[in-house]
């Protein structure tokens, strides 16, 4: 994977949920890290064919590993103003330099009925 195929940016978000002294909870966004990213939407390859056990995920990330970052499902990616839910997390050939995610576009609800 080359830097000319990562010509995304994506954030990796920590989303936390704190209760304050009087008990009210709220949600806390901190970006764990900024990283360029490849993104390859869902279509009919190959790839996605074998991928056919994980129907939700939209999204497929490459990245380099982030030294000292544990990437999991708890986390969210921001890329382009979208967010994604992270569905699975694997690390590519099991060397430590690459990391894979497949990922659900997280689409707002509307309030109308």
């Amino acid at each position: 994977m080359s830097f000319g195929k990562m010509n995304r940016t994506a954030d990796i978000v920590e989303i936390r949920r704190t209760k304050n002294s009087e008990g009210f909870a709220s949600k806390e966004e901190r970006v764990l890290a900024s990283v360029r990213v490849y993104r390859e939407g869902r279509h009919g390859s190959v790839r996605w064919a074998n991928l056919a056990a994980f129907s939700d995920a939209t999204d497929l990330f490459r990245f380099r590993a982030i030294p000292g970052v544990k990437v999991t499902t708890e986390h969210t990616l921001v890329c382009d103003g979208e967010r994604f839910s992270v569905i699975s997390v694997e690390d590519v050939k099991g060397r430590g330099m690459y990391t894979e995610i497949l990922a659900r576009k997280v689409v707002p609800t509307s309030g109308k009925g």
